[in-house]
């Protein structure tokens, strides 16, 4: 079961906000619009980024294309990248693009906990805290 996000999209914009990023709920994601909108906006000025939130208690999550095809047309519209953040029960904030997410026979989305924790990015990678110096 897929539970409500708005506790987990509150510690999302908190731990953005952490990292030196204005961020924010979009209030009326979740198809309560017919706007395209993301479940959490972030900026620094230098990087934005638009994020559908999942959270489940679940090995997988599943998703409807229609919401990652809006999370992608706003991503699109405003500049930022787009992310789908997942946290499965005793992970971390976990972060895929849409285009690395595996994708079911009728179109959807599928994220597997296992391939989310061997190929998803983490916070710090996604708002450029990682990063590394190259010689």
């Amino acid at each position: 079961m897929v539970k409500k996000g708005s506790a987990e999209e509150r510690d999302l914009v908190h731990k953005l906000w952490d990292r030196e990023f204005a961020a924010m709920r979009a209030p009326a994601s979740g198809g309560a619009t017919k706007r395209p909108l993301p479940d959490v906006v972030a900026g620094n000025g230098n990087i934005y980024l638009a994020i559908e939130v999942k959270t489940t208690t679940k090995d997988k999550i599943y998703i409807d294309h229609p919401q990652i095809d809006a999370l992608c047309e706003f991503s699109e519209t405003f500049g930022a990248c787009p992310y789908i953040g997942v946290k499965f029960k005793y992970t971390k904030w976990l972060f895929l693009e849409p285009e690395n997410a595996e994708r079911t026979k009728n179109n959807n989305y599928k994220i597997e906990k296992n391939f989310a924790l061997e190929k998803a990015l983490e916070l710090d990678e996604i708002t450029g805290k990682d990063k590394q110096i190259k010689f």
